[in-house]
């Protein structure tokens, strides 16, 4: 994936992805400013491994974990926080390593993962390759080609990745953005939420569609012009709707509910994981669910 940055610079747009054990414990989630140049330094020459036409360009690099939806975000801002810093920064053009890390008060605010993120087993590092237009097309295309097939990390890159953030490293790769979408596609379908994926894609890349999840048993969702709305539905407004399985006791209808309910905050907490506004709508009994999220 690339970025236009003006008509003769050009950014590719990468990740590190770490998968760690689920449960297992992580030191910190950003490298201090002193250890982020060493870093990022490891990693772009292990890059140049894979990929030598790459040390070419500038490799520019948040040296901090973040959660895949973190990255995957409308205007996928902290790679826009690079290429801004990125321009900013002294030295001719070309074949630089450039790192951000944490400073005394951490990361730039416009860098600084969210603690509230922090729990999950893949994190990423989010990078770019940045430089003349033509070689980056060109580059970014050989990117697209080979990492996601031949991507993995050197066994010492990894094993420094994991001594540096403290955490247990089980696997280590290079992906561009495409195959980050293309993996977290895969895992939302694994997952169930599969339905949310066209919703998420759509506000990437603003593609101004209106997607309808109308599936139930499943919350009724509408994404559209960046947004999303949820209808809010009450017991009565649930079961005469036909959301509830048919055929259960009241017991059973209670419990039924609370996983609906339960569902619903899921994906509200999904979406907006991903930087889209979510709101909620209470849909009364005797009222169109569908006509007050289109309202």
């Amino acid at each position: 994936m690339r970025h236009e940055t003006s008509d003769d610079v050009l950014c590719t747009l990468a990740a590190v992805a770490v998968e760690r054990p689920p449960g297992t414990p992580l030191a910190r989630l950003a490298l201090p400013q002193a250890e982020a140049g060493d870093w990022a330094t490891a990693v772009a020459a292990d890059l140049a491994r894979l990929v030598p036409e790459a040390a070419a360009l500038d490799l520019v690099f948040a040296s901090a974990l973040y959660d895949p939806a973190e990255l995957l975000r409308p205007h996928f801002p902290l790679h826009a926080a690079l290429e801004r810093y990125a321009a900013r920064a002294p030295g001719p053009d070309g074949g630089r390593v450039i790192a951000f890390g944490a400073g005394p008060e951490g990361m730039a605010p416009d860098l600084a993962p969210d603690p509230g993120l922090a729990d999950g087993p893949l994190k990423v590092l989010p990078f770019l390759l940045r430089g003349p237009a033509d070689e980056v097309r060109r580059i970014g295309e050989t990117l697209e080609s080979r990492l996601l097939d031949t991507g993995m990390a050197d066994a010492g890159t990894a094993l420094a990745t994991q001594a540096a953030f403290g955490l247990r490293c089980e696997h280590m790769r290079y992906l561009t953005l495409h195959d980050l979408m293309a993996m977290m596609a895969m895992q939302y379908e694994h997952a169930g939420l599969g339905a949310l994926w066209p919703m998420v894609e759509s506000a990437l890349f603003g593609d101004g569609d209106e997607i309808l999840l109308d599936a139930p048993p499943e919350p009724l969702v509408r994404y559209a012009d960046g947004a999303v709305r949820i209808a809010l539905l009450d017991a009565d407004a649930w079961a005469l709707g036909g959301f509830a399985p048919p055929g259960l006791d009241a017991e059973g209808m209670e419990r039924a509910f609370a996983r609906f309910e339960a569902r619903q905050r899921q994906i509200a907490a999904v979406l907006a994981g991903h930087g889209l506004a979510v709101t909620f709508d209470h849909c009364p009994v005797g009222k169109d669910a569908r006509a007050i999220l289109r309202a």
